[in-house]
């Protein structure tokens, strides 16, 4: 006798398949009932209008509400940065530093990014732990610190001195507070209290 070609693997996989499509089959109908008793839906219900605010409605716009607008006035992309002024020196504390292999990297103080820096592009003697300004310039293998030099404490600017009129006014309020200061006379022995 002969085998049978039919495994049972091969026939449950056969019965799935057969209930999938008779299942997608019922679905498909239950659609199509349901279009049915929804009846057409006109185009108008389909469309919808964006408001000013940019939400999505079923009313149309009002006319009069609308805002004319220049296509020149459009800006497409990143506004350029003309009017803005650029500062092209950092400031920054060095990492690292290696005097023998000639290179380090200095860390951005605004950014906090490293970059890199050669022994080159150094204007004065360098170490760890300096405060410094730089310029970044991309090189081969990305950023590079160049016209590195060590960084200057700002210079403090002397307070003005009042006038002589302020003066007296500043002496009188210090006088009152002086007074006020004073601690209360003790009225039986008209000595201080301490």
């Amino acid at each position: 006798m002969a085998k049978s070609q039919q495994t049972f693997n091969k026939s449950e996989k056969e019965k799935k398949r057969r209930k999938k499509k008779q299942e997608k089959a019922e679905r498909r109908e239950q659609r199509k009932l349901e279009k049915a008793e929804a009846g057409k839906v006109s185009f108008e219900d389909l469309i919808r209008y964006v408001d000013e605010d940019g939400n999505l409605t079923t009313e149309k716009p009002d006319p009069a509400k609308r805002k004319k607008i220049k296509a020149s006035d459009i800006q497409l992309g990143v506004p350029s940065r003309d009017g803005e002024a650029f500062d092209p020196v950092r400031r920054g504390k060095v990492n690292f530093f290696n005097d023998e292999k000639g290179f380090g990297f200095i860390s951005d103080m605004d950014t906090r990014e490293s970059v890199f820096v050669h022994i080159n592009n150094v204007n004065e003697p360098i170490a760890e732990g300096d405060k410094v300004t730089f310029e970044v310039e991309m090189g081969p293998k990305g950023a590079s610190a160049i016209n590195v030099s060590i960084a200057k404490a700002p210079v403090k600017k002397p307070k003005p001195q009042p006038d002589a009129e302020s003066k007296t006014e500043q002496n009188k309020t210090e006088g009152e507070a002086e007074t006020k200061a004073e601690p209360p006379i003790n009225k039986e022995s008209g000595s201080d209290k301490e």
